[in-house]
């Protein structure tokens, strides 16, 4: 399969997630990912443990976001050692890094060192709070940014308190950015033989995330969307939307008329909620009152079946084994397995993007530290 970006060379230096899920995205898209990593442990993310399921000595999360690229360690703390990084920056199509504002200055490596031996880089800065202002210095963390950002307030049931996202949802938007800006600026450098510095950080993203929400907050006289009681709903969302229990399952059910969902549920008591104007916000307890008690009459694989075939926008709250075992979840072959780990093989994710039909194959799992110096030196640095 001919990826669009073969022949493309990443040299990332940064670790955790967010930057290496930018690599990651460029990566299954054809690139040649080097990590540069430290030789006292390397990433990290090696010892980040998700669970205390381990992979040819490093965390699952680590070959996760690293599957199919090559490690090198560098002494970035030594001459010797950032001379070497330089070398390697000086050939890259794209460098990444995502250190904290200040440390890639110190260490010889920033955009402007760069650029002054390689002027069509590509360079992409990952921070948590940007370079400027009084939190620049501050752990750029996920759960950190959630915090600070807003969403994690926003999150949950009135009663239940601030409620975080339970995926790494900063890092992950964050990383997804930053490919986004890193391929315009290849696309740049094709077209025009220029570089681009590309920036941003955990807290832009999750800010942006909310733009929809955050939009209206700015234009309606700053009136805040109070968290309702139950069913992760918010104020700016008329009912009936939010996740309802059933007689077996949960039910979510998006915004619709209440006109057509009273027609669904043979419910008339809905109507004049929708023709009194305003009433689906100002009266959405009572809405969400009526329908709880009515979903609770069946399960919630009658009710999504039912309601799907009447044209409303519902969907039963899955687990993971009920989502992975669907034969909708089948029919996209996201999984594959990779390796040989004593006889057992590894299951890792592929990437969500399909190119002319079909989906980047994992060539590997994440790279043991060092692996590829030879080869990486052989190409780059003899």
């Amino acid at each position: 399969m001919a990826l669009p970006l073969k022949g493309v060379v990443v040299v990332d230096f940064s670790q955790f997630l967010a930057g290496p899920y930018a690599s990651l995205r460029l990566q299954d898209l054809g690139a040649r990912v080097i990590k540069v990593e430290n030789p006292s442990g390397g990433d990290l993310c090696r010892r980040l443990y998700l669970s205390d399921t381990m992979i040819e000595g490093d965390s699952t999360l680590f070959h996760a976001i690293n599957r199919g690229k090559e490690s090198i360690t560098l002494d970035l703390k030594t001459e010797a050692g950032r001379a070497q990084a330089l070398r390697l920056a000086a050939q890259a199509h794209v460098v990444i890094q995502n250190f904290r504002p200040g440390v890639i200055d110190r260490l010889g490596l920033s955009f402007q060192n760069v650029r002054a031996i390689n002027p069509k880089v590509v360079y992409g800065s990952v921070s948590g709070y940007g370079t400027e202002g009084p939190w620049k210095d501050l752990p750029g963390q996920d759960l950190l940014a959630q915090a600070r950002s807003g969403i994690m307030w926003l999150n949950g049931n009135r009663d239940s308190g601030p409620v975080p996202v339970g995926v790494p949802l900063a890092d992950l938007l964050t990383g997804a950015t930053l490919a986004q800006g890193l391929l315009a600026g290849l696309y740049r450098q094709a077209m025009h033989n220029e570089g681009t510095l590309v920036e941003t950080s955990l807290l832009e993203c999750m800010a942006d995330v909310q733009f929809e929400l955050l939009t209206t907050y700015l234009n309606n006289g700053q009136k805040l969307p109070e968290r309702e009681a139950e069913g992760s709903a918010h104020g700016y969302l008329s009912a009936p939307y939010g996740v309802y229990e059933t007689d077996k399952g949960q039910l979510a059910l998006a915004m619709m008329p209440l006109t057509l969902l009273a027609a669904g549920l043979d419910m008339p008591e809905l109507i004049p909620f929708e023709d009194e104007p305003g009433a689906t916000f100002t009266r959405r307890a009572e809405v969400r009152a009526l329908v709880s008690k009515r979903l609770l009459t069946r399960c919630a694989a009658d009710w999504e079946r039912d309601l799907s075939a009447k044209g409303i926008w519902c969907a039963r709250v899955l687990k993971w084994p009920e989502l992975l075992e669907s034969k909708a979840f089948k029919a996209l072959d996201m999984l594959s397995k990779v390796g040989a780990i004593g006889g057992v093989e590894t299951t890792l994710m592929r990437s969500p993007l399909r190119l002319d039909g079909q989906r980047t194959p994992i060539s590997a799992l994440g790279p043991a530290l060092n692996a590829d110096v030879d080869a990486i030196t052989q190409a780059f640095l003899s």
